[in-house]
């Protein structure tokens, strides 16, 4: 123990040294300093989820993800708890005439609360068997479906067995413990005398433990709907470039292909099926490059900033669909814009602090060592996810320092299209693997990791409403058979099927109405806040809640309308005869 503290102690000591030194290798460097340089260390523990940097090298995961649904599954146990917790209560009737025999021979009340609560240990730690057996078939198929990978003997090993094991605990205290005082606390006389029914009144208990199970269902009910309703509206924004039925070739920067880009191009458009062709360092969705680039502002001097470089051909604007809101493209007719011209976004122009994209044109720039005039000004488009807000972004002519061709092509016969592509690339580029991808497929890829979010989602809003549903079956099946003899009285005085339907349901339906009214506020917040991370989202409507309300009524109707017609139904002699 001590020796791991003086690593610990050692390596926070080291870390504090090396950044103190940070500042030094700057001055010594020269950097420039109108660059603001932040330069800091971060544990490798770090990175894939608790970065503090805006880009990494790698993959990384997302920590806001993590505690949604670790919120959604506390959610999902307490649904079983209370479910657990308002059975055991709603048939404490069946158990007390046994308690209160047992106290009249002499049982102690803990004593009886120690057996209440060693049931409910018994039954949790059997649900966790076999929780662990149904996760050690499911671990195949849950890898396939997130795409990460999952090893069970990670999550059942020796250093997670104590966990499940306080797990097991605090879930055993907390499901048994109301029942076990509940049963425990009955007077021995007044149970054996049959008074003890009257003093059960427990109702507004049961009530408010299914009012609890359904406000989480419909909070999730109406997340459900949020989280798809996002997703479609990411998928669908117009993006400002054109993104269909575009086809990009990756070559990763070959020179002898950058060489013969002109031939490829001719070559390519020749095919009917072809549009038109485009070479680029960048596409949409991408990987691209930060350059300081200098741009004479507003005031008559020059603003140095590291911003976002599209690397581009003669005829990526066009190619793409940009709108030009200011100046113009690059072209053919003016030779000197393959090194003295230069076309950006309006975002770039307000960042230099033109307001009008018009009053940047012709003014100077420097960016890796390209000197000249800003030509145009294109409008704003979304070269990144709709996570974040357009960033100023400047597109120099640079077609030699290419990685992909993007073909715009028609999309009848898109399959001899590629065969035909795939022959003319064999011819030029042999050298090079034809490898191609759709730049649509390419951009939403970007969004990976929120569609599986979705499904997750909705995977675990269903098992929650499912696990309710299933505890608001058993109260209502107790509850009718609790009133078999009124039932049978109502019917023998001509109530029909209709009126018993009506009265076993119509409690319970005003319990699912009072959670939905709890549950719009609590998932709107929520939801609000997970919203948060993307710079473009939809505007949460009321729609969505009455969407959500009417689905947790009609599953709720559903399931209480099975039992209520089925005790309708029953031989009003039956009935009477039962009691």
């Amino acid at each position: 123990m001590i020796s791991i503290l003086i690593f610990l102690l050692t390596t926070s000591l080291n870390d504090l040294l090396f950044e103190k030194k940070i500042p030094g290798f700057l001055s010594r460097t020269k950097a420039d300093p109108d660059n603001k340089y932040l330069i800091a260390i971060e544990p490798l523990n770090d990175v894939y989820l608790r970065t503090a940097a805006e880009r990494q090298p790698g993959e990384t995961g997302s920590l806001p993800n993590i505690y949604v649904f670790s919120i959604i599954g506390i959610f999902i146990l307490a649904i079983a708890i209370v479910n657990f917790m308002n059975l055991s209560t709603a048939r404490s009737m069946e158990r007390a005439k046994e308690v209160g025999i047992r106290k009249s021979i002499g049982a102690y009340r803990s004593s009886l609360i120690f057996q209440f609560l060693g049931e409910s240990f018994i039954i949790v730690f059997l649900a966790m068997i076999v929780a662990i057996i149904l996760v050690f078939m499911a671990v195949p198929s849950l890898a396939a479906f997130t795409g990460k990978v999952f090893v069970f003997r990670n999550f059942v090993n020796w250093q997670t067995i104590p966990v499940f094991i306080g797990v097991l605990l605090l879930i055993s205290a907390i499901a048994g413990s109301y029942p076990a005082l509940a049963l425990s606390g009955f007077a021995p006389v007044m149970v054996l005398k049959g008074i003890a029914k009257s003093n059960l009144g427990r109702t507004n208990l049961r009530r408010a433990l299914v009012v609890f199970q359904f406000t989480l269902s419909i909070a999730l009910i109406a997340g459900t709907i949020i989280v798809y309703t996002q997703m479609n509206h990411l998928l669908d924004k117009d993006l400002g470039f054109d993104k269909e039925h575009m086809l990009v070739l990756d070559y990763n920067y070959d020179e002898l292909v950058n060489r013969k880009s002109q031939a490829l191009k001719i070559e390519m458009e020749v095919n009917p099926a072809i549009l038109s062709a485009a070479f680029s360092r960048s596409v949409p969705g991408s990987y691209f490059p930060h350059a300081g680039t200098g741009i004479q502002s507003s005031d008559g001097e020059m603003k140095w900033v590291s911003q976002p470089i599209f690397q581009v051909g003669m005829d990526f604007i066009t190619h793409f669909g940009l709108k030009l809101v200011a100046g113009r493209s690059y072209s053919r007719d003016h030779p000197s814009d393959s090194s003295k011209a230069l076309v950006i976004n309006e975002a770039a122009a307000k960042q230099y602090g033109y307001t009008n994209p018009a009053d940047i044109i012709g003014k100077k720039f420097d960016q890796w060592g390209r000197k000249g005039e800003v030509i145009g000004v294109v409008k704003d488009f979304n070269f990144v996810s709709l996570h974040r807000n357009i960033e100023p972004l400047t597109l120099p002519l640079e077609p030699y320092a290419s990685r992909y061709v993007t073909l715009k092509v028609k999309s009848a016969d898109m399959a001899n299209t590629i065969g035909e592509i795939g022959k003319v690339w064999s011819k030029l580029a042999p050298h090079r693997p034809f490898l191609y991808s759709f730049l649509d497929e390419d951009f939403n890829r970007q969004y990976h990791a929120d569609f599986i979010f979705r499904k997750l989602f909705t995977i675990f809003s269903c098992l929650a409403i499912f696990i309710a549903c299933l505890g608001l079956l058993g109260l209502a099946t107790y509850t009718a058979e609790q009133r078999t003899k009124e039932i049978g009285i109502r019917k023998a005085l001509g109530a029909g099927v209709n009126n018993i339907v009506s009265l076993l349901s119509r409690d319970f339906i005003k319990l699912v109405v009072i959670s939905i009214i709890i549950a719009t506020p609590i998932s709107w917040y929520a939801m609000t806040r997970w919203l948060e991370g993307f710079a473009y989202r939809m505007t949460i409507q009321p729609w969505i809640f009455v969407l959500a309300g009417l689905a947790a009524l009609t599953i709720a109707a559903l399931t209480i309308s099975y039992q209520s017609i089925k005790s309708a139904k029953m031989n009003p002699v039956s009935s009477l005869k039962s009691e």
